[in-house]
């Protein structure tokens, strides 16, 4: 049986009343031992040692169990210390051992989540790491390649110098997109990037995004259009050009992820949500993966590598569309199947 020390007053009570009734015991055998009849002095000296062993016992238990057990309690609390300083004063009670040992325990919990939470970080790092790495290594390789063969001789041959100066071009572009893409995410990490709100036409903006991006889906053989004819304007309220930035990316991905050779279209779809306009961009392309839809909005990430790269783009886009979203304090998500299509759905603040 455990015998559990969780309040001073009580431990030294019942410690002084076990003493005394020791003493008291071993008296009155001692006296019976010796045929003496004493029996109040034993009583009297009883209550003695009694008060004595607890005023001793909770002063000891106080003043030395307890005032370690404070700076353990104040070490601990001081790394977690909120606004209200009177909050974080220990005052002896009879659950202190007990809070303290909740203190302890919730105190090694939210380390071990700490420490979790910066091995996820630095994994993060990592993998972040080596995909600027390699993203950006193609076209610094490439450039490498032409400037080397012009220097060797193609510079004099007219067949192929301006080609590969056009390919080197093409190559630094890509460079700079990624940069200014990661800038801009950054940016929005961090809150340096301030939203400029406005009240504008949601609809409208939608028709200069598809007139923006007619000659690539034509290139592609790709329909986008709206879901029905809208007549009437639509208004929000939120950053015009990120929004026209969301919209782009979200049109332009539509278009370079239908391989269909007929009937490839993209939609776009608005839906009164009381106080939010909802707005879905919705193909019937090559669609995605369950297990790949969790991670789209990543940085980089791409669910068929070879063939996204072929296609172009940053591999940022997503990631760019998703902080945009949240910096409005609004929502994104995504459904998809594959061979079916993808929906991306995002909301906007109704002006």
């Amino acid at each position: 049986m455990r015998f559990k020390v969780s309040d001073p007053k009580h431990f030294a009570l019942t410690s002084a009343i076990l003493i005394s009734l020791v003493a008291v015991v071993v008296s009155v055998l001692m006296l019976t031992l010796l045929n003496t009849n004493i029996l109040l002095p034993v009583l009297l000296a009883g209550i003695v040692v009694f008060l004595f062993a607890y005023f001793f016992l909770k002063q000891v238990i106080e003043s030395f169990i307890y005032d370690k057990i404070k700076i353990i309690y104040k070490t601990i609390h001081s790394l977690k210390r909120s606004k209200d300083d009177d909050k974080n004063k220990l005052v002896i009670s009879g659950d202190t051992l007990d809070m303290v040992n909740r203190q302890v325990l919730e105190w090694g919990e939210s380390k071990t989540r700490e420490i979790e939470e910066l091995q996820n970080s630095a994994k993060y790092r990592r993998d972040f790491i080596g995909n600027v790495s390699h993203e950006l290594k193609t076209p610094i390789f490439n450039i490498q390649g032409y400037v080397l063969t012009l220097l060797d001789g193609g510079l004099e041959d007219p067949s192929i110098n301006k080609e590969y100066l056009l390919r080197a071009e093409k190559s630094i572009n890509r460079m700079i997109a990624i940069v200014e893409d990661l800038e801009a995410i950054s940016q929005l990490e961090s809150g340096e990037l301030k939203l400029s709100t406005t009240r504008f036409d949601i609809i409208g903006l939608t028709r200069d995004v598809i007139e923006f991006l007619e000659i690539k889906s034509q290139n592609k053989n790709v329909l986008v259009a709206l879901s029905e004819n809208y007549e009437k304007p639509l208004y929000v309220k939120a950053d015009k050009e990120r929004i026209r930035q969301v919209l782009i990316n979200l049109v332009e991905n539509a278009i370079k992820y239908n391989f269909r050779q007929t009937d490839a279209l993209t939609k776009i779809s608005f839906f009164d949500m009381d106080e939010n306009i909802l707005v879905e961009v919705a193909d019937n392309g090559v669609g995605i993966a369950q297990q790949d839809l969790g991670r789209i909005f990543e940085r980089f990430y791409r669910t068929d590598k070879g063939r996204s790269r072929e296609q172009g783009g940053t591999g940022l886009g997503l990631a760019i569309v998703k902080h945009v979203i949240e910096a409005h304090q609004q929502t994104i998500s995504v459904r998809s199947s594959p061979g079916v299509g993808t929906t991306f759905g995002f909301t906007l603040k109704k002006a």
